[in-house]
């Protein structure tokens, strides 16, 4: 039996010995209930995930962003075994990319594994132009890409071929451009991180993703809860460094 229960909707551990538990229960009734899977920072390794993800066949959204010790073999797991991912997120920190020379083997897991996407965030991750096709290629039903900071993609050439997917970045208008040492700004004026033609905003029925993005700096509270929102410390160190904040 599992020791430590967790919700049958939404799971955001951090730590591998948490996912393990998945695999360790006698029923697998709350597992395949799991529709949202949220390990950014994971410690989790490929092997772990190869045993993981096939007790995950309903999980529609996965975040595994800054999860440095794993790679296209476990992307090709999840894609195998999560036929219902419509939503990732594998947004990394400029840290954890450092020196790394290519990602295109996970672009090609990515492209091989998941056709159903309609959200994909691969900020920062060592891909160029190509790798980005070929996923196009695959992945029809794809509404959104997140791309900040993927300085080797050609935005202009997909605009070209795909004139009707919404792209942020390449170019980032946030916060560490093309250095992470830079200071931030806090607001832009510049709508060109939208490269071309946006997406209605009531394309919602897939998967809400940071939907109150705007509210949290309107409010100024919670900040320590925020989930994906900044690189960094400041905040808690659970929730530090997953995603950047989007422009006004």
């Amino acid at each position: 039996t599992c020791i430590h229960p967790f919700s049958p909707v939404d799971y955001s551990p951090f730590s591998p010995a948490a996912i393990a538990r998945l695999a360790c229960c006698q029923s697998q009734i709350h597992a395949r209930a799991l529709r949202t899977l949220e390990i950014p920072r994971s410690e989790i390794s490929d092997a772990a995930v190869e045993s993981v993800a096939p007790r995950l066949p309903n999980v529609t959204f996965l975040d595994i962003s800054s999860c440095t010790k794993i790679g296209a073999r476990a992307l090709e797991a999840f894609g195998k075994n999560c036929k219902s991912l419509v939503g990732l997120r594998r947004v990394m920190h400029p840290t954890d990319v450092a020196g790394k020379a290519c990602q295109r083997d996970e672009a090609r897991a990515i492209a091989c594994t998941m056709p159903r996407l309609r959200h994909l965030e691969m900020g920062y991750m060592v891909i160029a132009t190509d790798a980005v096709l070929d996923i196009l290629a695959r992945c029809r039903d794809l509404r959104f890409l997140d791309l900040r900071g993927c300085w080797a993609v050609d935005d202009k050439f997909l605009q070209e071929r795909h004139p009707g997917l919404r792209v942020l970045g390449p170019g980032v208008d946030d916060c560490f451009e093309n250095s992470y040492l830079e200071e931030c700004s806090d607001y832009s004026d510049d709508s060109s991180i939208y490269s071309w033609e946006l997406m209605e905003d009531d394309d919602d029925d897939y998967y809400a993703v940071g939907s109150d993005d705007e509210a949290i700096w309107d409010d100024g509270q919670g900040l320590e809860n925020l989930e994906v929102r900044f690189y960094g410390g400041g905040f808690s160190e659970s929730y530090a460094g997953f995603d950047w904040p989007p422009s006004p």
